[in-house]
């Protein structure tokens, strides 16, 4: 487990809304079910998710996932789980982003076929970064993911985190190399300066 506030046993925030130049960061809620079990089931989707996601997936997956797994987690201070949806229409979820205490995976995300390629992950994983470095005070901040997996890595790469082993996991397509990366609280200040100047 990471240091910072989990280590000197302050109580971890709630999960708060967010906002990034396109998205709401929405904490997830049993209602969201329907919505992400429509737009979540798909192989370019799921394939470089862990195994513990079933595939295929059942008809009551979502539900069963967010009354099950998340809503626990998040109520108990051990992860924080978001929709993602558009500023232009809020009512609709594109995906999700989730920071969690972990070893190794402290964050992860899925983004619906359409809004593929578009840079609003990127913008997601700014937001969620400065949470858990500012408001949770964590010291470190790990992701793994299938090596396979380039446009996971590609945001990796660009926000300045730095690979630092692999080593094979068990995903939904298979066993594949799985690389983990990592960027500290000070690495991450000095990128988002420097991204703010590059911006201006």
């Amino acid at each position: 487990m990471p240091g910072g506030a989990a280590s000197i046993g302050i109580i971890s925030p709630m999960t708060p809304e967010g906002t990034t130049e396109r998205l709401i960061l929405r904490p997830l809620a049993l209602e969201d079910a329907p919505q992400i079990q429509a737009i979540f089931p798909h192989w370019e989707i799921v394939r470089y998710l862990r195994n513990i996601v079933p595939w295929p997936y059942p008809p009551d997956g979502a539900r069963q996932f967010i009354e099950e797994i998340a809503l626990p987690r998040m109520e108990g201070g051990q992860a924080w789980h978001w929709s993602l949806r558009l500023r232009t229409a809020p009512d609709r979820i594109i995906g999700s982003i989730i920071l969690k205490r972990d070893k190794e995976d402290h964050r992860g995300f899925w983004l619906a076929l359409p809004f593929h390629g578009q840079g609003l992950m990127s913008e997601a994983c700014i937001w969620v970064n400065d949470f858990w470095f500012e408001t949770l005070k964590f010291p470190v901040l790990r992701t793994s993911k299938a090596q396979e997996n380039a446009a996971s890595r590609r945001i990796s790469e660009k926000q300045g985190m730095r690979l630092i082993g692999t080593h094979e996991k068990d995903y939904v397509s298979g066993r594949n190399l799985s690389e983990i990366w990592e960027i500290t609280a000070e690495e991450w200040r000095a990128w988002k300066a420097a991204h703010l100047l590059r911006s201006r």
